[in-house]
């Protein structure tokens, strides 16, 4: 155990119980207080990681009924809502792209497309892992990218004096890089790419009656990430880590043979395919289908848990009981992700009900004028924190806090949410800020050095760019989608 949770596991009860004996301060409730005892227990237990996040999360249950704050059928709810149903469905979705390999495939066609030349190959990798990441979870498309990532690099190295060293590894530092931040920046283009998405969604339904629907997300998340995504790689191959190599011999027929040894397809992917295809157009365009169709009322998180259910009903061999999917499958489910969303929508109801909310927000009134300047300002807090701890645990604590800022201020909330949520997947500075940037930091083709000297710079540029874009996009897309 590390020193920061054995500090954690009794500093955090031991700070809980001085202010439960601590009469409340003038403008706060008892009830108020109380909550804001567990946050802390809560916010101090999730950084640290005393105790596993999902043990953290249930704090909730047992704590807002015992300090008498809510029921427990009031404070048990929130690990019900919808969107952890959501999240669930495209989890299953996800399992199954991985058993039947068709996440490599994939990912292998999209690699092709690019050519042979050193920089359309990096972008060939950058464009796969990004778009793998929009539909799985951002570890296991770093998983699975890394050992193809490393015969590209080891075809140069076997070939090394056709090439100069420094471009070589230049090559290899670049592909590492972009595997890592791509994990990343993919999972912001929909609402299942990354949990703070959820997070959010099940916030702006809960504390403000707005429901963010897949394609609506897609609008604003889809060009925020394909920007990024452009920006970054030209950072890494112009900027920072130009390799100059030109034509890289040998390249394509690397991703020739990984995708022949994959075979044809197999009824197992094909069918996978067909579910994931119907159930991103359905998500897509469920908007859409509601108004053509009267009486149609498609949602989110039943075309989800649709198209999970079907993989379990989808039979590859009906005579030997082969379906898609079997329940032993989901035992890699991370149902730890699940209560977090519901530890974290729990502790934010509880904020709300007792005008905690409300009172952070009194503090900000009258500041309209520098909206830009408090946007950009809690998009760099949500950044430089999502370094040193978990990103779902992060907008679970943080988004409560921006919703009362931004109210305060008298600025749309969700003008401010948005922001500081994606900001919560861009951690490009440190190995241990995100599970894709600890993975590439392990194959050795990147120092800790080089990863914060090229991270420093674009979480910077990242902070100016969802700032400054998110803001005219979002108001774009309330008065043009939304009359």
């Amino acid at each position: 155990m590390t020193t920061a949770k054995k500090i954690g596991i009794f500093l955090g009860p031991a700070i809980w119980l001085l202010l439960l004996l601590l009469p409340a301060p003038k403008g706060i409730s008892p009830e108020a207080w109380r909550v804001l005892a567990v946050a802390s227990l809560m916010i101090l237990w999730w950084v640290t990681e005393a105790v596993p996040i999902p043990v953290t999360s249930l704090l909730p249950i047992i704590l807002m009924p015992l300090l008498g704050v809510s029921t427990i059928k009031e404070a048990a709810a929130p690990y019900a809502n919808p969107v952890v149903f959501l999240f669930m469905g495209g989890f299953m979705i996800a399992l199954a792209m991985e058993k039947w390999q068709l996440h490599r495939r994939i990912a292998l066609n999209i690699i092709r497309l690019t050519g042979a030349n050193a920089n359309g190959i990096l972008l060939g990798f950058m464009l796969a892992t990004a778009f793998l990441s929009m539909w799985i979870s951002n570890t296991a498309t770093a998983v699975m990218m890394l050992p193809i990532a490393v015969s590209v690099i080891d075809l140069l190295t076997r070939d090394a004096d056709k090439y100069p060293a420094q471009g070589v590894r230049n090559f290899a530092l670049t592909m590492m890089l972009g595997i890592a931040y791509c994990s990343s920046i993919g999972g912001m283009a929909t609402i299942i790419g990354t949990p703070p998405n959820v997070v959010l969604k099940g916030f702006v339904r809960d504390q403000y009656g707005y429901e963010i629907g897949f394609g609506e997300w897609m609008l604003i998340g889809l060009p925020f990430s394909i920007v990024l995504l452009l920006v970054v790689y030209f950072m890494l191959v112009k900027v920072a880590h130009p390799n100059r190599l030109g034509r890289f011999e040998g390249g394509r027929e690397l991703i020739r043979e990984e995708l022949d040894q994959l075979g044809q397809i197999t009824p197992g992917e094909r069918s996978t395919l067909i579910i994931f295809a119907c159930t991103a157009a359905l998500w897509v365009f469920s908007g859409l289908l509601n108004r053509l169709v009267p009486g149609l009322r498609l949602n989110d998180e039943g075309i989800a848990l649709t198209g999970a259910i079907a993989l379990f009903l989808f039979p590859l061999n009906f005579r030997k009981g082969e379906f898609i999917l079997q329940w032993r499958d989901t035992q890699r489910l991370p149902w730890g992700i699940l209560l977090l969303f519901g530890g974290g929508l729990s502790l934010a109801e509880s904020l709300s009900k007792t005008g905690i909310i409300d009172l952070i927000g009194h503090q900000f009134e009258g500041v309209q004028t520098a909206s830009l300047l408090i946007i950009l300002g809690l998009t760099a807090v949500s950044l430089y924190l999502t370094e040193v701890m978990s990103n779902v645990a992060l907008v679970s604590i943080f988004l409560p806090v921006v919703g009362g800022v931004a109210l305060g201020a008298g600025i749309d909330p969700i003008l401010v949410l948005m922001p500081v949520t994606l900001a919560a997947s861009c951690a490009f500075m440190l190995p241990m800020s995100t599970p894709p940037n600890a993975i590439i930091f392990a194959s050795g083709h990147v120092s800790v050095v080089q990863m914060v000297r090229t991270g420093f710079w674009l979480n910077i540029i990242a902070i100016l760019i969802i700032a400054v874009f998110t803001e005219p996009m979002i108001k774009w897309f309330f008065t043009t989608w939304t009359q």
